[in-house]
């Protein structure tokens, strides 16, 4: 005898009128689901597949949160991927973990295959992408949690990036500098970056002080980028005082360069990072920086998620504080 063919998941939400997410909800953990839908998911399951749909194959399940973060290999998406699974897996949800390489094109791609496989959830970075991408967030039908920075469309969880700069800038100001550069990341398609420049160029302007463009230098975020900005900076005719970075990791970079000169830091050269990795307090001389919560950033966004997929009341934006932490990279200016 022909065994009945088990219906596809998709094909089960169209005929209950739910999204992909609520179906697969439905059929994986039915707890979390409302009574009404349930049964509208169940029925039309049986409809199509007989008893055997009520049992969906791992492929028909839901596949759990999908976190995409721009890179794998710096901390503090590591620490907030960290915190964020261990809110979910609390929680009977697993958490399913992509890169983008900071490419657009390959955030897109990777969005539309994670929504083919029928995520509960998204939990991304930033609030800038394409028109497409976006397009293709509101029809998803699931629940998005964007992180670090904010869109009015989407449930957040944020810093103030803007002030991050803003703080470090005006701390090295408060120390007689007034000739300031900065290393930071590739602009273009990073908005957190842009903000923390722009809180930078505040900052001074504040003061009467400008950040010429030969004083802000854009490079790949590494331990090399920090050398190359670093090396960019005191190649000028008159060179920074003092740099901020965008990144703790390019400010490392920039303590390496500054170090293999023979410059003393702080008397020579104040450097200050953003992001308070934890090697920052353990180098010589030990970092100062901005504190940026990114194990709260992970956990909140993971909480956030399970209230929407639960149904239950949140706020839609969580903002989570900064704070400078001076160490000895800083120090006031040599006359």
């Amino acid at each position: 005898m022909r065994q009945r063919q088990r219906p596809r998941l998709a094909d089960i939400a169209a005929a209950a009128g739910v999204s992909l997410a609520t179906a697969s909800r439905s059929l994986a953990q039915p707890e979390i689901v409302s009574p009404e839908t349930r049964a509208k998911v169940r029925a039309a399951a049986l409809r199509l597949g007989g008893p055997l749909a009520l049992h969906p194959s791992r492929s028909a399940a839901g596949n759990g949160v999908a976190a995409i973060v721009p890179t794998l290999d710096n901390p503090i998406f590591a620490r907030a991927l960290e915190a964020m699974q261990a809110v979910l897996v609390e929680a009977g949800q697993n958490l399913l973990v992509a890169s983008a390489g900071y490419r657009p094109e390959t955030e897109l791609s990777v969005l539309r295959g994670l929504l083919a496989r029928g995520v509960d959830g998204l939990i991304l970075v930033g609030a800038q992408r394409s028109p497409e991408a976006w397009e293709m967030l509101e029809a998803a039908g699931v629940p998005v949690i964007l992180t670090w920075c904010a869109d009015p469309r989407f449930d957040a969880v944020v810093v103030d990036n803007h002030a991050a700069g803003r703080i470090a800038a005006e701390h090295l100001i408060g120390l007689g500098h007034r000739r300031l550069g900065v290393v930071c990341g590739v602009t273009r398609h990073n908005d957190r970056q842009r903000a923390r420049l722009a809180g930078v160029r505040d900052a001074l302007a504040a003061h009467g002080l400008e950040l010429p463009e030969w004083r802000a230098v854009e490079q790949e975020f590494s331990l090399a980028g920090g050398r190359m900005g670093c090396a960019a900076l005191l190649s000028l005719a008159e060179p920074p005082s003092a740099i901020v970075c965008g990144i703790d990791q390019l400010a490392v970079g920039c303590l390496v360069e500054a170090q293999s000169r023979g410059l003393a830091v702080p008397g020579e050269l104040s450097v200050v990072g953003i992001d308070n990795l934890e090697m920052a307090a353990h180098l010589s001389p030990a970092l100062t920086t901005v504190h940026v919560p990114t194990a709260r950033i992970g956990e909140a966004a993971a909480r956030l998620m399970l209230a929407r997929l639960r149904g239950e009341a949140a706020e839609g934006r969580v903002e989570l504080p900064i704070e400078l932490v001076v160490r000895q990279s800083s120090g006031e200016r040599d006359h």
